[in-house]
């Protein structure tokens, strides 16, 4: 009797470990993987900003302080981040110039679940737009930290989708896949005038993010009257 409940006590133990590295090595597979190819890149006329990551570097691109996160691959850009819960990471482009714009881009989840851009970004605050994957499925929009939009949207991972941004005046709409999620107008006293953009990469509470952006476009619209 002794001697099985010193082996009925070691068991377990031995199936945890066996259980770690099968999750460990799912875990390295999926941040590993390749995502399909990405979406033809058409450079539109008079753009303010594009870029298809067909170069190796990223020229006109600025990390915050955790820019080992991103990296070009294969002509992608490659945001990973370790598996540390509400870990993040922001590439920022352009300048304080741009108000009423259009930001287009494609996108591929790989782990996690969130995903998305920063429009209008000035001094680590803007509008942030939120792609949520798996078991969520939608798109969460912030001003700063206020949530100010939202809208329900498939979003699987392994696959590219298009996001649109539009910004104008105190205005946004988002679309994705040419899917309209959220169209709103900004009722708060100081929204956000003008500001560049910044890609995310982010952990969130389950501690996952690889993702992958291509073909950025930032486009100039022609600016409303507020109602």
């Amino acid at each position: 009797m002794r001697r099985f409940v010193r082996r009925s006590g070691i068991l377990p133990w031995i199936l945890i470990g066996l259980v770690a590295v099968a999750c460990l090595g799912a875990t390295n597979s999926a941040r590993d993987a390749a995502p399909p190819p990405s979406p033809v890149f058409h450079r539109p006329a008079g753009a303010l900003f594009a870029d298809d990551f067909s170069g190796d570097s990223l020229r006109g691109w600025r990390a915050d302080s955790a820019g080992s996160a991103w990296s070009v691959r294969d002509g992608m850009l490659r945001g990973d981040l370790p598996d540390v819960k509400q870990a993040h990471s922001f590439l920022l482009a352009g300048d304080s110039t741009w108000s009423d714009y259009a930001v287009e881009f494609d996108v591929c989840g790989m782990r996690g679940v969130d995903k998305g851009i920063g429009v209008r970004v000035k001094n680590r605050h803007g509008l942030g737009i939120d792609l949520r994957g798996p078991n969520h499925n939608d798109v969460l929009v912030y001003l700063n930290s206020l949530p100010v939009g939202s809208g329900k949207v498939e979003n699987a991972n392994g696959v590219w989708h298009h996001v649109r941004v539009e910004v104008r005046g105190s205005s946004f709409r988002v679309t994705v896949d040419d899917r309209m999620v959220t169209d709103k107008h900004l009722l708060v006293k100081k929204p956000p005038r003008r500001g560049g953009i910044a890609l995310a990469a982010y952990a969130g509470g389950v501690a996952q993010c690889t993702v992958y952006y291509d073909n950025v476009v930032v486009t100039p619209l022609t600016a409303e009257p507020d109602p």
